[in-house]
């Protein structure tokens, strides 16, 4: 049980080793936390907080460091902060400089997190949890073949060569463009899969490739994220020549990195701070992850986070993630033409 001074005691060891990244003695905590008490006091709270897994000694004779647990009491206990003004400034006057639309947004949201946390950045493109179909055009080519065009909700545009059993006319293809229009608009690919609509041999084709473009699509949020700041992470001691950082660029060669620092619980509002080995993952369990959601409730949204490691700035990282999700959440709103809030980005 963390009493109120045992608190303050680790949450000042917390703060002082993300700074410094050298193990805290007592005497640094006895001369500059405050607290009133003697070194000896102080001595008997750190071995109690080390007994108790908040810390850990290095060596016998070094000070001490926190643990996964300790930085877990460290994060809870931080008070809601949020992003200095000058900061939000400059995010504002930053994205006013890119042009508007969802890749240049995304892009600019990964650089400046990068940035501004000074570790890696990741952020994913907004999308449909389940896209939906707006409109479908099929174009001939060739004989049996043809360009199936294909419009999703956010102003996805897809596009896919089709190739039928005999050739087609373009009199036959917008015919079965129409019907498959009347029948789709609106529905996920999920929706059109199980739809029991009467539809000739032609339209049954046309479907199935309709099928796999929006399946397609609905997998592509892990896949290709926009990342940014691996020479930040470089420069951090815990990963400077060690096989720590090698595995984490192994993961994202696999393209495999925001789909194993997103938590199950990320459904839930808010930024979710998984801590070292609360990581379920082995490649990223030194590592900390700050994660939160933007986009638009049950239509459109996407991945903001930043990984670093346990050693991070949490104060800061926190509210700065906050922040360009709710950036980010402001623009799509706009493009939707659904903004109930002030936008940050004319803060």
């Amino acid at each position: 049980m963390i009493t109120s001074r045992s608190g303050r005691v680790l949450n000042y060891i917390v703060s002082q080793y993300i700074i410094g990244a050298v193990p805290v003695p007592s005497q640094d905590v006895a001369d500059k936390a405050s607290l009133g008490v003697s070194p000896a006091t102080i001595r008997n709270e750190m071995a109690q907080l080390e007994k108790d897994g908040y810390l850990i000694r290095p060596h016998t004779s070094a000070g001490c460091i926190p643990s996964d647990k300790g930085y877990r009491y460290y994060v809870e206990s931080i008070e809601k902060v949020t992003l200095p003004r000058e900061e939000q400034y400059l995010i504002s006057h930053t994205f006013h400089q890119v042009e508007k639309e969802v890749e240049a947004w995304v892009s600019l949201t990964a650089t400046l997190l990068a940035r501004l946390t000074q570790n890696i950045a990741v952020v994913s493109l907004p999308k449909s949890t389940d896209c939906k179909l707006k409109h479908m055009e099929i174009m001939a080519v060739q004989d049996s073949r043809a360009l199936a065009v294909v419009v999703l909700d956010g102003a996805v545009v897809k596009q896919k060569l089709i190739t039928f059993d005999e050739p087609v006319t373009q009199d036959a293809l917008s015919a079965v463009s129409n019907k498959l229009n009347g029948v789709y608009a609106g529905l996920t690919g999920r929706q059109i899969s199980q739809n029991k609509a009467e539809l000739s041999p032609l339209e049954k084709k046309a479907t199935e490739y309709l099928v796999e473009i929006m399946h397609t699509e609905d997998s592509k949020e892990y896949q290709d994220p926009y990342l940014e700041g691996w020479h930040f992470m470089l420069n951090q001691p815990e990963f400077a020549h060690s096989d720590q950082m090698r595995n984490l660029m192994e993961l994202v060669e696999r393209r495999g990195l925001l789909k194993v620092i997103v938590p199950a619980r990320l459904n839930q509002a808010g930024v979710h701070v998984i801590i070292g080995k609360e990581n379920q993952y082995e490649a990223i369990q030194n590592c900390s992850v700050v994660v939160c959601r933007y986009g638009l409730p049950d239509e459109v949204s996407g991945t903001i986070a930043v990984v670093g490691p346990t050693r991070m700035p949490y104060t800061h990282t926190i509210p700065t993630v906050y922040y360009l999700s709710s950036v980010l959440s402001q623009l799509l709103g706009g493009l939707y033409g659904k903004n109930t809030q002030a936008d940050p980005t004319k803060s």
